[in-house]
């Protein structure tokens, strides 16, 4: 299905907050007219008014897409009024944490395409990563469909299996606040070395950002990359030593940072 295919049946997103903002505006650019996208939100932004998009009004009966973007505590108030668009060909496609695929078949229905999601944060400048998995009745031209959608705020990939999303939450999606943190980190290392807070900021956030980008670009692997700035004996070895200890450094507590992230989602999900 194409955005064509996609603007004759029109789409429909349940919440347009940060990150229903954020896909909704790649979509307009990437040429989804307006008059193809209904938007339910009990709290329309000034931007979200402007759009042209239908605000807040009855919704077309048989969408080609639905896309859930409320918080999931408001799930339970926001998904019933979907269900009789259910057991058909409008696929669901969910971006709230947490909510696994049986929870919508139960509203739903059991015969209803539901592709599940798991953006991140950087999706809000088009540089998220999203994971998603379909239940047994998305085609693969509907995991397509909702492919092309999410890559409006970022790169795609596709699971194996549901049992992952929990790993990516810990990973991925929550692994933007680990880096956040690693910022403020490396700042206050900085001023505890003598520069100012406001340079010791600046200087961790560009070298965070450009190592990311670098590390995106090149063809080299990230270890590859960190050989290449380690001269022997040097500045960045030194420092290194330390980051890199088995037993006091990065890699024992970034395995049980992610882990614990992704314990907490197994709780959440088994109630």
């Amino acid at each position: 299905m194409t955005l064509d295919d996609l603007a004759e049946k029109g789409l429909v997103l349940l919440g347009c907050g940060k990150m229903g903002s954020a896909m909704l505006q790649g979509w307009l650019a990437n040429g989804l007219p307006p008059a193809s996208v209904w938007v339910i939100d009990p709290k329309p932004s000034d931007w979200l008014r402007g759009t042209g998009v239908h605000l807040n009004i009855e919704l077309p009966s048989n969408p080609a897409i639905v896309l859930v973007a409320v918080k999931p505590q408001m799930m339970g108030e926001a998904l019933p009024s979907l269900t009789a668009m259910g057991n058909g060909a409008t696929l669901f496609v969910s971006v709230a944490a947490g909510t696994p695929i049986a929870a919508f078949e139960t509203i739903l229905g059991d015969k209803s395409p539901i592709v599940r999601a798991m953006p991140n944060t950087p999706a809000a400048v088009a540089r998220g990563i999203t994971a998603i998995i379909g239940n047994a009745n998305a085609t693969s031209e509907q995991l397509d469909l909702a492919e092309m959608l999410l890559r409006a705020v970022g790169q795609v990939v596709r699971l194996e299996h549901e049992g992952q999303m929990d790993a990516v939450t810990g990973l991925s999606g929550s692994g933007p606040a680990y880096v956040f943190h690693m910022i403020e980190c490396m700042a206050k290392a900085g001023e505890a070395q003598g520069l100012s807070p406001d340079l010791a900021m600046q200087l961790a956030q560009a070298t965070v950002a450009g190592a990311g980008a670098l590390a995106e670009a090149a063809e080299e692997p990230p270890a590859q990359l960190r050989q290449n700035v380690t001269s022997p004996n040097g500045t960045t070895q030194a420092g290194l030593e330390v980051l890199m200890n088995a037993d006091t450094g990065l890699p024992p507590l970034m395995k049980k940072t992610v882990a614990a992230a992704a314990d907490r989602s197994r709780e959440l999900r088994n109630g």
